[in-house]
């Protein structure tokens, strides 16, 4: 599990817990964080978990932790998430060929509860080392700053045919937009670069035709 982190110390104790409580296989976590976020260090430390220490956005930190890690599935996780009961298994029932992203129900986005997107995901080792839909590094493209980089992971793996969706394997998203959390500064700096990043998408578009 690659967990990007960045100005939420608090947050680290409650999703070890929720990973403890809910994962029934052998699993790892590690924490992606910048080298000057000290206090988010501090609390990895003392939560006695793993760590990489690498300055960088959202996608940034996901790619560089696969690059990093060698097991063969990995989810693609962040701080603000409550793992539920039965997560895993349902979304291992939808990893059948040719499928090797699974996307997880947050419980938030609309679309997500539609059933044709998702924020987090479980996917094959072979299909994370694959390049962006255009040949960049990968899996997540670091032109985004932090918003939308999933609905060009999501449309690049559909173009692919290599995705399903686990409405059922619930990976609850504790988003200030749901009520579920308050704002902070992490999430207003995702929301300073939404408007870019939602361009930079639209530009791409044409790649998924």
């Amino acid at each position: 599990m690659l967990v990007p982190v960045l100005g939420r110390p608090h947050r680290v104790a409650p999703l070890l817990e929720s990973i403890a409580a809910t994962t029934t296989v052998e699993h790892r976590v590690l924490f992606i964080v910048d080298h000057d976020d000290h206090t988010e260090i501090a609390a990895i430390t003392a939560a006695g978990a793993q760590m990489l220490v690498y300055p960088g956005s959202c996608p940034s930190k996901w790619n560089v932790g696969t690059r990093e890690t060698t097991e063969p599935l990995i989810f693609y996780a962040a701080d603000d998430l409550r793992f539920h009961s039965g997560w895993y298994e349902a979304a291992m029932a939808r990893m059948i060929d040719p499928v090797q992203v699974v996307g997880v129900n947050d419980l938030c986005s609309a679309r997500v509860l539609e059933g044709w997107h998702a924020t987090h995901f479980l996917t094959r080792r072979a299909y994370a080392h694959q390049p962006t839909i255009d040949g960049q590094l990968g899996p997540m493209n670091t032109m985004y700053s932090h918003s939308f980089v999933d609905d060009e992971f999501v449309a690049t793996a559909r173009k692919r045919g290599v995705i399903a969706f686990a409405a059922n394997a619930i990976v609850e998203h504790l988003h200030p937009d749901n009520a579920k959390a308050p704002m902070d500064d992490t999430y207003l700096k995702g929301r300073a670069h939404m408007q870019r990043d939602r361009q930079l998408y639209e530009h791409r578009c044409w790649m998924w035709m």
